[in-house]
């Protein structure tokens, strides 16, 4: 194999300078206008504040009217512009509400944070069917419609930036997140396209990939009834171990600022990346060991003999 001509790298590198650059970086948070949806805990709400200490103007959305208000009066604290709207992602009129709503008390958008998102643990086996599509509806179509309804005054600004919040889940698959997984698969191929899209109009985007983050999304999902037994000891380790949101939030906005395409948040997610990059093989062998270690466990524990597979789908299955 040839090498590679001395002028190839410095290409490539003069490149990765050049996006940052020429328009895909945000140089100027100060007066601009954000809105963030799943604003009113965790990521979403400490993104938004992280915004507005740097003088960004808000829209913060979100189904919970208390944590939404607490959020405005942190925000407001800080002196910027903030409103906040109660909508479901994944309701495509209220989206478009939504919208009419920030345009009408804003005047624009500048940057555009989807990040509300739900999780649901279950064996692919035993979950049901409105659990994907709970999921999809507000992990993927809410992303979709947030990117589709406010691209056009994005590209009327003259900075403009979009995260999609993915997940490590979006890097690699992992038993009883099937779900999950699919939704943040989903979210990280449609940013990928997203950014070389929009490229030319100078509107940056970029796809987060959290890693345990100390939020409430594993106390505020669901889970099948084979699962439940664990949610109080997942909760402990995500908020006794998991990074909080704060720090996650100035990864993001530092990602906004150097118009980078994707932004891997945590050492976990970090090391997964590698795995898969390095040996992707590998990597999935070693969780399907560590799965079929722990449902040996789970059986003996239980004292339930693993049962035979039925040739139908159960009713439940399928509500």
């Amino acid at each position: 194999m040839q090498p590679a001509e001395p002028g190839t790298l410095s290409v490539f590198r003069r490149a990765g300078r050049e996006h940052r650059e020429t328009g895909n970086s945000m140089k100027q948070f100060k007066g601009r206008v954000a809105v963030v949806t799943g604003a009113a805990s965790g990521i979403g709400r400490a993104t938004a504040l992280e915004l507005a200490s740097a003088g960004c103007h808000l829209a913060l959305a979100d189904l919970n009217e208390a944590g939404l208000d607490s959020a405005r009066k942190q925000a407001e604290a800080l002196g910027v512009r903030v409103t906040t709207h109660q909508v479901d992602v994944s309701d495509l009129g209220a989206m478009e509400q939504f919208v009419a709503e920030v345009v009408a008390a804003h005047g624009g958008v500048n940057i555009l944070i989807n990040n509300a998102g739900v999780a649901a643990t279950s064996a692919f086996e035993e979950q049901k069917l409105s659990d994907y599509e709970w999921l999809v509806g507000i992990n993927f179509w809410g992303v979709v419609y947030g990117c589709k309804l406010f691209l056009p005054y994005l590209k009327q600004a003259d900075e403009a930036h979009i995260v999609n919040i993915s997940s490590m889940f979006g890097l690699t698959g992992i038993p009883t997140q099937s779900a999950y997984c699919a939704t943040k698969f989903a979210v990280r191929g449609f940013t990928e396209s997203l950014w070389v899209e929009l490229s030319p109009h100078g509107i940056g985007v970029t796809s987060v990939h959290p890693g345990m983050i100390a939020t409430n999304i594993v106390r505020a999902g669901r889970m099948s009834k084979n699962e439940e037994y664990q949610r109080a000891k997942v909760v402990e380790r995500f908020e006794s171990q998991g990074m909080p949101p704060s720090r996650a939030a100035k990864y993001i906005t530092r990602a906004i600022r150097q118009g980078r395409q994707r932004q891997l948040i945590g050492l976990e997610a970090h090391v997964t990346d590698w795995l898969r990059r390095a040996a992707p093989a590998l990597s999935m062998h070693l969780v399907k060991a560590i799965y079929r270690f722990g449902y040996r466990q789970r059986q003996a524990d239980s004292g339930a003999e693993r049962a035979a597979p039925s040739p139908e789908i159960s009713k439940e299955a399928l509500n």
